[in-house]
């Protein structure tokens, strides 16, 4: 074997190894889930026309998802009724209670009497992160026209 090839054998076979040692830690550590997305992805609620103000995570069968919305539409609304899905589509619903709230709220207002929409029907685990889709219908008090407006909200519950 001529000398460019030794050296060129002797590259590889270096800088291969570390190569290789690297990709089994990435692997190792994505195995063992420290470089898993949702480790890196920040609790959020949004609601298009509503400011949602904070939401609360509280682990359970059933947990609990506690959205504080204020109305921004720029008008008074009625009969808003608020709902929460999880990622599988479900109602976060415990058996037997509503899952939205009828009232008014003028502009700026908090919605839910200060107090918030509380879902009592949702599985959250310790540890784990939700993902929900939150769907709000108001009628536009000054016109009577009615609409609906959708929203996410997902945290690492605690």
């Amino acid at each position: 074997m001529n000398k460019k090839a030794q050296a060129a054998m002797e590259f590889l076979m270096t800088y291969g190894w570390a190569i290789l040692v690297v990709l089994a830690a990435i692997g190792a550590l994505a195995y063992f889930g420290v470089l898993s997305p949702s480790n890196f992805v920040p609790n959020k609620c949004t609601v298009q026309g509503f400011t949602c103000a904070d939401f609360e995570l509280t682990a359970g069968t059933p947990g609990t998802v506690t959205l504080y919305l204020t109305n921004n539409m720029g008008f008074p609304t009625t009969n808003v009724t608020v709902s929460l899905k999880d990622q599988n589509g479900n109602e976060c619903c415990a058996a037997g209670d509503a899952c939205a709230t009828d009232a008014s709220f003028n502009n700026g207002e908090q919605l839910g009497a200060g107090s918030g929409y509380q879902f009592t029907g949702c599985d959250l685990v310790s540890g784990q992160r939700f993902q929900g889709t939150v769907t709000v219908t108001y009628t536009n008090a000054n016109t009577g026209v009615s609409h609906t407006t959708t929203g996410d909200v997902s945290g690492r519950v605690p």
